[in-house]
């Protein structure tokens, strides 16, 4: 049994609480793990796996799958961070530059992928 999904509207208003900064930690919470739902939507797989501590973590991008033990990619990043790349409002390349991403991996590099369509 998968997770269970985030409803579009729920995650769409979570996002707009947390980029307007009314939002409360649970927004910040629901908007990042919709977020890594529509990022596993948009290029499924099991090949990178994207950490948002400590709201959550998923997988993305077609290609070997990792079984046991530590992942061979992995990007990690704060909320902030990840809910500005995810949304257009801070490049990939730019917050990576600024050491807000933490990429490790042949295939971390998920530059191409944001931003996403929420």
């Amino acid at each position: 049994m998968g997770r269970a999904r985030i409803d579009e509207q729920a995650g769409r208003d979570a996002v707009r609480a947390a980029l307007d900064g009314t939002g409360e930690r649970s927004d910040t919470a629901t908007a990042v793990r919709y977020l890594l739902q529509v990022l596993a939507d948009a290029s499924p797989g099991h090949t990178v796996e994207v950490r948002v501590p400590p709201f959550g973590a998923g997988q993305a991008v077609e290609g070997p799958r990792h079984t046991r033990g530590t992942p061979p990619n992995v990007v990690e990043l704060d909320a902030e961070t990840f809910i500005a790349i995810a949304t257009g409002s801070l490049a990939w390349g730019e917050a990576a530059s600024a050491g807000r991403v933490h990429a490790s991996g042949a295939r971390s590099d998920l530059s191409g992928l944001f931003p996403l369509e929420y």
